[in-house]
């Protein structure tokens, strides 16, 4: 992660600062927003109007008015700090960013040649100019060239990375430094709608919408708080009836006490630190809602390569069939992978020269390069050879085209190689099978450990691979995932997803390329590299900075710990509810109702001291759990109903024990005063 972002992680922010920004959104629009505090500050402006009067009549109730306004006002304060904290985090590296981007120039192609121009000058469909050693002043796609480019500025991430044209590695971002070579890249957004600049918005609260999840919370605290108006409303004539006299600040500090303020206040924060979270992890969410998904999907599509494997297959073994001398098919597979641009060519070298082989290249032979439609690469030779290598059911068809035959051994050679998760890859020399090169891939490390952490979560996961069944089912079982999809189109994709839709399951998919991006629209989360082209990137709702495959797990992680954490403080909040309910009502009415006396187990000192008290402690709770909504609860691998009952037993029965103290302490230290 880039160091400025770290910095902002100690980030403080200054005490005046958070003030104003705290006062800032005492303005009725931006309370609007939460109903919940909407009606503390309401109360707050009662508590204020009849305090004024009350000092005008009575002194001694104008000071219980005058503090019990205070309180509430430092209710809504620190509600508005916890929002204005949460905010602070996101726009320390949102500054960073657009330190980065401010001062790009464009090289911007015309009819009539280039013409520098700022980049916010640019729009959708230009096209520019980058040459090495120049930052590039826009997000596009690659449509001339490739070059080496470094990402750190926006990834934190200094070994550069390769980009070019025509290929699924296509996509860049702005502030990027290009280092090699020269690219023409078509701008793919206007001003201000880049992934980062969206971003931005949300983290900073300026464009952030409510998710489902946040908007069905909301009309059930606003449920609640409705029924406690209710039920204080109903205290009046109960309170006149026994003969106790209730003022109506006491009446409002009740309110406030029993309705759902701790949840109310920390709901906004809950939500940017869960998409500040994403940020800090290079994930950039589209909207809030995408981060939620990806806590609540049910299963996970994952690409093998990349994503479960490290994404390069190496040699490993050279495996002759019965007759074949090894050196010989150890020294045509060296040459023929000499030309070989491919990683796993590269290894066959390798592996060739490591067992002692001596490769050079051959004169007059021209190269033959791999084609989706042929599986097959090699060399012709002026004088009629051939030498082939590439899928085993291509290379065997081409020795029975040329008059040879297929040894009795192959196939069983080709699948003792499979079940043992290699790809293999056959070699032939004019007609002669010569036998068989083993690809290996390698299976990250831990990789198997999350699996099954995402298992204990309820989320299953498929492997999605173009390798053959026998390949993908030993991968599969390495890797310790759900289930697996051999010989995969995007077609089968696409169908995949929608199966698991119909029966009800959230589904999330990972893709880099456009022929991805059907299943990406279609997934309940779709993730795009971001090196991706730009019919992915558009067709997700979330966007992986560092183009790291496996960083799907990771979105799946945050989004449960932002699920988990509002769930843990909405269950603290409510539980508080009930406990101030029976810590309060039974010390305002037992003088008058010698039956409620047994219920009064903290003996508080006043109907009034008892009612400040909570409302002080309603009002420390808030600041109290600052840290804690912003940090998130801890995402331990489990069951949904296990984290339910974790959550009930210690948010839930912490929630409930924790008023009873704490108020008792606030009436021992005020109680004396009324």
């Amino acid at each position: 992660m880039m160091q400025t972002h770290e910095a902002s992680q100690g980030l403080r922010v200054r005490p005046l600062t958070l003030l104003g920004e705290s006062l800032r959104r005492l303005n009725p629009r931006s309370l609007a927003r939460n109903p919940v505090m909407a009606v503390v500050a309401i109360g707050t402006l009662v508590c204020a109007l009849y305090t004024g009067m009350a000092f005008a009549e009575d002194g001694g109730q104008g000071t219980f008015a005058l503090i019990v306004t205070l309180v509430l006002l430092a209710t809504v304060l620190f509600a508005n700090a916890a929002e204005a904290m949460a905010e602070a985090r996101g726009k320390a590296h949102a500054g960073s960013l657009r330190a980065t981007r401010g001062a790009l120039k464009a090289r911007r192609v015309t009819k009539s040649g280039e013409e520098t121009v700022a980049a916010d000058q640019l729009r959708r469909g230009d096209r520019i100019r980058v040459i090495a050693g120049e930052l590039i002043p826009a997000d596009g796609e690659i449509i001339q060239g490739a070059g080496s480019i470094n990402e750190s500025a926006v990834t934190g991430e200094s070994a550069p990375v390769l980009r070019e044209g025509g290929t699924d590695n296509s996509g860049v971002s702005a502030g990027t430094k290009l280092l090699s070579d020269e690219l023409l890249i078509e701008v793919s957004v206007d001003p201000g709608e880049s992934l980062l600049d969206r971003m931005i918005a949300l983290v900073e609260g300026a464009s952030r919408q409510k998710t489902p999840s946040e908007l069905a919370l909301s009309v059930l605290l606003s449920t609640l708080t409705l029924i406690f108006l209710i039920v204080v409303v109903t205290l009046v004539p109960m309170a006149l009836f026994v003969g106790i006299e209730t003022s109506t600040v006491m009446l409002v500090a009740l309110l406030v006490c029993l309705i759902p303020t701790t949840i109310g206040g920390l709901l906004p924060a809950i939500g940017i630190a869960g998409m500040e979270r994403a940020m800090r992890a290079n994930l950039v969410a589209k909207s809030g809602k995408a981060v939620e998904i990806a806590g609540s999907i049910d299963t996970l599509l994952l690409d093998k390569t990349g994503t479960i494997t490290l994404g390069d297959r190496r040699a490993t073994e050279f495996a002759p069939c019965q007759g074949v001398d090894l050196t010989r098919l150890r020294e045509i597979a060296g040459v023929c992978s000499l030309q070989d641009p491919t990683p796993e060519g590269r290894s066959i070298v390798v592996l060739a020269r490591d067992q002692g082989a001596t490769l050079d290249s051959p004169q007059n032979a021209e190269v033959v390069p791999f084609s989706a439609m042929s599986r097959v690469s090699g060399l012709d030779f002026a004088d009629g050879r051939c030498w082939r290598k590439g899928a085993p059911n291509a290379i065997a068809r081409l020795v029975q085209e040329a008059g040879g035959r297929v040894p009795g051994g192959f196939e069983a050679l080709v699948e003792r190689i499979s079940r043992h998760g290699a790809t293999p890859l056959a070699v032939l020399e004019g007609n002669v099978l010569l036998g068989v090169i083993a690809l290996s891939d390698v299976i990250k490390t831990g990789i198997a450990e999350r699996f099954q952490q995402l298992r204990e979560m309820g989320v299953k996961t498929v492997m999605i691979t173009g390798d053959n069944p026998i390949t993908a089912a030993a991968i599969a079982a390495e890797a310790g995932v759900d289930d697996y999809i051999a010989e995969a189109t995007p077609e089968r994709k696409l169908e995949l997803i929608r199966e698991e839709q119909a029966a009800g399951r959230l589904v999330a998919m990972m893709g880099d390329g456009t022929n991805d991006a059907p299943a990406l629209a279609q997934a309940d989360l779709g993730l795009a590299m971001n090196s991706g082209t730009q019919a992915a990137r558009e067709a997700a709702n979330m966007v992986d900075l560092d183009s790291d495959p496996g960083k799907l797990l990771s979105a799946v992680e945050i989004g449960k710990q932002l699920l988990i954490t509002r769930g843990a403080l909405t269950t603290f909040s409510l539980a508080n509810d009930v406990a101030k309910y029976f810590a309060i009502l039974p010390a305002i009415f037992a003088a008058s109702v010698p039956a409620l006396g047994g219920l009064d187990v903290l003996h508080l000192h006043s109907p009034q001291s008892a009612v400040l008290s909570a409302v002080i402690f309603n009002a420390l709770v808030i600041p109290a759990l600052i840290p804690f909504a912003l940090r998130g609860v801890r995402v331990h691998a489990a069951s949904a109903s296990a984290m339910l009952r974790r959550n009930l037993l210690i948010y839930g029965l912490g929630g409930l024990l924790l008023p009873f103290p704490a108020i008792k302490l606030i009436d021992l230290l005020i109680g004396p005063l009324f």
